[in-house]
């Protein structure tokens, strides 16, 4: 695949100068062979720009080096670990240097403090096992995580199904050591649960995009690792229904670990996908999947109110019994986003985020967007934290499909942040939500980001040209390939 052009405003020989700066430094860990080139050239969204080198991380110390060589040459720098960003965060646009630092992957359980301390690479599945074998539990857990890593978490602040109860990877992370865009080393917070020393810029790193720093590790603290689960599936008549059922269960003063919906496209396309249904009278409609975890005695406490909520607003409901019954049911979950392509070869997944006060009034919205644009459009995702996954589908050669698709986003963007909400809760602006940040932030409030970034960051030379500058996402094709990750 050819190369696409990067604007980078330096000379060649300012380049080549930290080029060969650069070898010589860190000699064989730093490639450019086209295969290496390509796999560093784009993240989940498929927007592909070759960069001029990738920098394989072995040590700390490693990043300091090219940090300071690339801020005194003004190369434009872009972190990479499992490439697994929706929004081209991680796509370096500019080209320049990928800093690869999916080996700094260590895991080191604190038993006795409930704490863990990883390495940037980590990957969130082992570090959940790393946890759970310890007797911990470390909550946030992203469809990707057997491929996303704890950095790439950390500069989305991601969340993940047990949001609902638990939070996100901002309210786990104690501690962040790293480098400042000089190749300065820092550290932010400790292994202590506490601190008022000076500014808290651990919180200003987190959900960043990699546009203020480098993280190389993070203290995580970890929670006591649940007793018991139990899990529910109910149906409902449709969508609105089905979310001012969330409302109810939430106003019993109920909070679930999960609390998922699943729109009718979505569930339908599940369905045919793993041909069963879970409810054959009911087939097709919209549902709500329920977990409920804790000690043995709060599960069971817990259960009978949410049986006797499913009784007063489901057409149907089914409760697992065994862990292997609730696999079943978290099969649907599992396969529906993969499984709507049957509606498109291609999609834009939206990852906003509603408040529960607008959620019925979003599920109407959603149906008039359908009806309006004639593109099927399936919505699933965390209902209790109302972020919620809008899958608009169509067909990527048909010009007018594509056009619709896009005017479908804009009205999209405009309308949740009408009722409250905000245009992404875990897949960060990146590249692909540039052109709605100003609909969601006053010019005073992009002003204030950007003297940050300015402070922190003089030379411009972390992750360029993401959040703040306008990259209109339907004008630049993404490359087709499959990733693992795809299935979400």
């Amino acid at each position: 695949m050819a190369a696409r052009k990067h604007n980078i405003d330096r000379s060649r020989e300012s380049y080549d100068a930290a080029t060969s700066a650069l070898k010589r430094a860190l000699g064989s860990r730093v490639r450019t062979d086209e295969e290496s080139l390509f796999r560093a050239s784009f993240d989940g969204s498929k927007l592909c720009y070759f960069p001029d080198a990738v920098i394989a991380v072995r040590a700390e110390r490693d990043i300091g080096t090219v940090l300071a060589l690339a801020n005194k040459h003004g190369v434009p720098v872009t972190v990479r670990g499992g490439g697994t960003s929706l929004t081209g965060s991680g796509s370096p646009i500019r080209g320049g240097w990928v800093l690869d630092v999916s080996a700094l992957d260590s895991i080191v359980i604190y038993e006795r403090e409930g704490m863990a301390e990883v390495g940037v690479g980590a990957k969130i599945s082992a570090i959940q096992k790393a946890a759970e074998d310890a007797g911990w539990y470390y909550p946030p857990d992203p469809s990707s995580k057997d491929h996303s890593t704890i950095g790439g978490n950390i500069a989305c602040n991601a969340g993940g199904m047990h949001g609902a109860k638990y939070g996100v990877t901002r309210d786990f992370v104690l501690a962040l050591t790293g480098f400042l865009p000089t190749g300065e080393r820092v550290k932010w917070g400790g292994r202590f649960k506490k601190f008022a020393c000076g500014y808290n810029l651990r919180d200003l790193w987190i959900g960043s995009e990699g546009t203020l720093g480098v993280v190389t590790s993070a203290v995580l603290k970890l929670v006591p690792k649940p007793e018991a689960k139990w899990t529910l599936v109910a149906a409902f008549a449709e969508e609105a229904v089905a979310l001012g059922a969330v409302q109810a269960l939430i106003g019993r003063r109920l909070l679930p670990s999960i609390l998922e919906f699943l729109d009718r496209h979505s569930v339908q396309c599940a369905e045919r996908a793993t041909g069963r249904s879970l409810f054959p009278e009911q087939r097709g409609k919209p549902l709500l999947l329920v977990e409920i975890d804790g000690t043995a005695g709060e599960v069971a406490a817990k259960q009978q109110d949410v049986l006797a909520w499913a009784a007063e607003h489901a057409v149907a409901s089914a409760e697992a019994r065994t862990s292997e019954e609730a696999e079943k049911l978290w099969e649907v979950r599992r396969k529906c986003s993969g499984a709507m392509f049957e509606l498109g070869d291609a999609k834009l997944n939206e990852d906003v985020v509603v408040p529960l006060f607008s959620q019925v009034a979003f599920a109407g919205f959603l149906d008039e967007l359908q009806r309006s644009s004639r593109l099927p459009i399936a919505t699933f995702g965390h209902a209790g934290d109302g972020n919620f996954h809008v899958n608009i589908m169509y067909h990527r050669d048909d010009a007018a499909e594509s056009k619709r698709a896009e005017k479908v986003v804009q009205r999209l963007m405009r309308k949740v942040v009408a009722l409250g909400g905000t245009i992404t809760g875990e897949h960060g602006i990146g590249l692909a939500k540039t052109p709605f940040l100003r609909l969601d932030r006053s010019e005073a409030e992009v002003r204030a980001m950007l003297a940050i970034k300015h402070a922190l960051d003089p030379r411009g030379i972390m992750n360029p040209g993401k959040i703040f500058e306008v990259f209109e996402v339907w004008k630049h094709r993404p490359i087709k390939i499959r990733l693992p990750w795809d299935h979400r």
